[in-house]
């Protein structure tokens, strides 16, 4: 049957691959991005975030089965928290009141191998509390300093705990509407292309994100396990971070993750 899907970063990359993909499959995509989508927007400005929903529901008729967040930037943007934090938590929580008619609803955010990377607690903190302000001021501080690529790793890891938080609540598990994030290894996407284009930096991508199973992967792939989980055969899936990352998780935390008190909070 014939679904209604808002995608965020349609324009390129798993974004673009999962848009595809869906529409291979005969369903209704809306695409949000900067440009080259049919909604277009800046999801780092909360301004035009607060109109995301009204827009959605213009181009759907009021309809949505399931929301999509893959838009995100790279490691040392500025704007990381804004995105890949506010824009992806804005986003799903803005259009949750249109998946409320659907009889199958779902929502998927794409987070990070990064989130088992060392990662800002006071940052990863100051963006679950919603701290706008102290958030601003300390990634410019980090920005300063050089050390921005904790932002990315900061961010990631805190929209993976907060979906993991959100999903159980009355909001999300109460209202019948799984929530997930996926969290890629090295994927071949416009942030990793200039990494991936030498010798380099493949073996530097390769030791900060070891795949022994079948090395960095096309956007297809991600995009399958992405409308899995937004599709109607997910029924009980929720709250998770589920590794598309060809064994990077288990090569950088390995078998203790399962000792018990060993267990950390993604």
């Amino acid at each position: 049957m014939s679904r209604i899907y808002a995608v965020t970063g349609s324009a390129s990359g798993i974004g673009k691959a999962t848009k595809e993909l869906l529409e291979s499959r005969g369903h209704r995509v809306v695409g949000i991005d900067r440009a080259d989508a049919e909604i277009e927007v800046d999801l780092a400005e909360a301004e035009q975030r607060a109109g995301l929903a009204e827009r959605v529901a213009a181009a759907t008729g009021g309809s949505l089965d399931a929301v999509i967040s893959v838009a995100g930037v790279s490691g040392f943007d500025p704007q990381g928290a804004e995105i890949n934090f506010f824009g992806a938590r804005d986003t799903v929580e803005a259009l949750r009141p249109l998946l409320l008619a659907s009889s199958a609803p779902r929502a998927v955010i794409v987070s990070s191998i990064s989130v088992v990377m060392p990662n800002l607690p006071e940052l990863t903190e100051l963006l679950l509390q919603g701290d706008r302000a102290a958030v601003s001021d300390l990634t410019q501080k980090l920005v300063a300093d050089g050390k921005a690529g904790y932002i990315y790793s900061s961010s990631k890891r805190a929209i993976a705990e907060w979906v993991r938080s959100a999903a159980i609540t009355d909001d999300w598990a109460g209202a019948g509407i799984p929530l997930n994030s996926v969290a890629p290894g090295t994927f071949v996407t416009p942030m990793t292309a200039p990494y991936l284009a030498t010798e380099e930096g493949r073996a530097a991508m390769k030791r900060g994100v070891p795949m022994p199973l079948a090395g960095p992967g096309e956007p297809e792939v991600a995009a399958k396990l992405l409308v899995w989980l937004a599709g109607e055969e997910n029924t009980h899936i929720t709250g998770q971070s589920i590794f598309i990352d060809g064994g990077a998780e288990a090569s950088l935390r390995g078998p203790q993750v399962f000792a018990g008190a060993s267990f950390d909070r993604v």
